[in-house]
């Protein structure tokens, strides 16, 4: 996220049934990367809390130019240079109990590779949605991209690493619904 900050304090929103309505009826699934469609409406289950935007990430390179490419990397030699689009879900919670042990479940993912999945906030998610909170997948170091080129070793750790994140998540969320 170019616009990556750390978290912020939960604050009232009275308006935050009536934002989760919106963007529930408005939710099209079909625009979900495939692997985390089920994902998305498990979150919608919860009454607080919803999505706002994700992406599975994808991994770009010579002879793979698809920009929505869900594919596993290949096991090759062949490959020096992977451009990454990072792996993220950006989330709105409600300001009560429920929304804040949510989140401090959600904090806990970075424990899965500190150095590669943060959590915060995303200054312009914050500005349209305030209590939106942002988990990313990308290497420290480019906290705050969207997109970055890495060789191929590490695009395959951070494959692996967003796996296992989104697999947790899931876990968790599911942990949730009543």
């Amino acid at each position: 996220m170019e616009t990556f900050i750390k978290s912020k304090e939960l604050v009232l929103n009275p308006d935050f049934n009536a934002q989760r309505n919106i963007v529930l009826r408005n939710i099209n699934y079909n625009e979900i990367d495939i692997p985390i469609i089920e994902l998305i409406k498990n979150i919608s289950k919860l009454d607080y809390c919803f999505s706002l935007q994700s992406c599975y990430g994808h991994f770009l390179y010579r002879g793979q130019n698809n920009q929505y490419n869900i594919n596993p990397l290949p096991i090759t030699n062949g490959i020096k240079s992977i451009d990454y689009r990072i792996s993220y879900i950006a989330i709105c919670t409600k300001d009560n109990q429920e929304g804040k042990i949510l989140l401090n479940h959600l904090t806990k993912l970075t424990l899965i590779d500190p150095e590669y999945i943060q959590f915060g906030c995303a200054e312009w998610f914050w500005e349209r949605q305030i209590n939106s909170f942002v988990l990313q997948v990308e290497p420290k170091r480019y906290i705050y991209r969207d997109r970055i080129i890495v060789d191929y070793n590490e695009a395959r750790y951070i494959e692996k690493v967003r796996n296992q994140f989104f697999i947790k998540l899931n876990e968790i969320i599911e942990k949730f619904i009543k």
